[in-house]
């Protein structure tokens, strides 16, 4: 069993959904509620906001995953501030919301944080955009801060999971 830490983008919570619904794949879906209970799976409140925009089932289901979630701190704000800063196109300016800063942050501070520095816990950034050329997505900004970044069918592997 792995004692890898996972911080969720969107995009791999919307392909898992799109391509195995829960209803009929409840398999990986229990898998991930475990590990959003033992604590292992997060993602930052605004993923949470794109998908309440974006799907309705997969909407339903996140309502309910409470610890899953985790609220904007003020360290957080720091980190999304530094990103941008440094990489301005990151974010896409059309009105809505865009998790792609909040999901490196948050695996920025959590592989800062004192507390979990004790064990050594890796921490993976799971999305499903893919680093093309130079252009500014989760894993092109993962890689500058020496995170790793992988697909949700990857986290399957990495946790040895079959279904």
């Amino acid at each position: 069993m792995s004692s890898n830490f996972y911080i969720i983008d969107t995009s791999s919570l919307i392909e898992l959904n799109k391509h195995n619904p829960r209803d009929v794949y409840p398999g990986p879906w229990n898998k991930i509620e475990l590990l959003i209970k033992n604590d292992r799976l997060v993602a930052p409140k605004e993923v949470f906001n794109e998908i309440k925009e974006i799907d309705d089932s997969l909407s339903r289901w996140a309502k309910k995953q409470s610890k899953f979630f985790i609220p904007p701190n003020p360290r957080q704000i720091e980190i999304v501030k530094d990103i941008l800063k440094e990489f301005p196109s990151l974010i896409k300016i059309s009105g809505t919301y865009d998790a792609d800063p909040w999901v490196i942050a948050l695996a920025i501070e959590l592989a800062k944080d004192p507390q979990k520095r004790l064990l050594t816990i890796k921490r993976i950034v799971v999305t499903e955009e893919k680093i093309r050329g130079n252009r500014v997505k989760i894993p092109f900004v993962c890689e500058n801060y020496n995170i790793e970044a992988i697909d949700i069918i990857d986290m399957f592997r990495t946790e040895g999971w079959r279904f």
